[in-house]
């Protein structure tokens, strides 16, 4: 049924030209970001040179968000009414659903695994195809110098749900840090919102946030979920761009 959905997406948009738009529904690590908060970057912010001509990408994600405060804030409802027959959601949450010290925004794993199918169904029920992300890495590294997972199981349940529904996967939690891995402890901090004191004026003390990324980091994740895109079986494939965007460097 789902092969069969696809396929009349595929040859609908084929028959129509028209270009679909791209949602983006997450949190803080692929959100645009405020001019005071330069030059931290979403990789939501460095995706659509991943597309050809005519794709719009919708970048609904938010700073601090998790499953739960983004259906609670009505976030969801209006991507809900935005989206037409033939759009794609690409749903990364994790980083805010985890954190049990913070209960303004934590879900607990079972909430935040029926969020997602939720999620996938309401998508699929407007003609419009979900694909899940897993949230990406944080910069954490042990001290055999190996980046490290940071999500707990958050992460699995996003696996578990797609495997379940059948909806298409990016892991980018694996993918993030294998690149991470390559690059090594000092290499990596390019990639992230590391500045020394004095260095931008946004942060005359300078900053070390593991989290979110510099505008290169945003870069490297996007070029990492445009990657991921190319390897699904997904209408929106051939509006991707001819040119793939580059993955990034990660000797050391």
């Amino acid at each position: 049924m789902r092969v069969a959905m696809f396929l009349a997406l595929w040859w609908s948009f084929a028959a129509s030209g028209a270009a679909p738009t791209v949602f983006l529904a997450g949190d803080s690590t692929l959100a645009a970001k405020r001019p005071e908060k330069r030059p931290e970057t979403g990789w939501g912010e460095a995706l659509a040179p991943a597309f050809k001509p005519g794709v719009r990408i919708d970048n609904r994600a938010m700073n601090g968000r998790s499953t739960r405060t983004f259906v609670e804030e009505g976030r969801w409802a209006e991507l809900l009414a935005a989206l037409r027959p033939g759009d794609h959601v690409l749903i990364q949450f994790g980083h805010n659903d985890q954190s049990c010290e913070k209960p303004d925004r934590y879900t607990p794993a079972g909430d935040f695994r029926r969020n997602l199918a939720t999620f996938v169904h309401q998508v699929r029920e407007r003609d419009a195809v979900a694909v899940l992300i897993t949230p990406v890495a944080r910069r954490r590294f042990d001290a055999q110098g190996h980046a490290q997972p940071s999500h707990g199981d958050y992460p699995a349940l996003v696996r578990a749900v797609a495997a379940e529904e059948r909806v298409p996967l990016i892991d980018l939690e694996r993918r993030s840090m294998a690149l991470f891995d390559r690059a090594g402890l000092t290499a990596s901090r390019r990639w992230f919102l590391w500045l020394a004191p004095g260095e931008h004026a946004n942060y005359p003390a300078g900053i070390e946030d593991n989290t979110h990324f510099s505008s290169e980091g945003a870069r490297c994740m996007a070029a990492e979920v445009a990657a991921g895109l190319r390897e699904l079986a997904l209408p929106l494939n051939p509006w991707l761009a001819n040119d793939p965007l580059p993955r990034c460097d990660a000797s050391r």
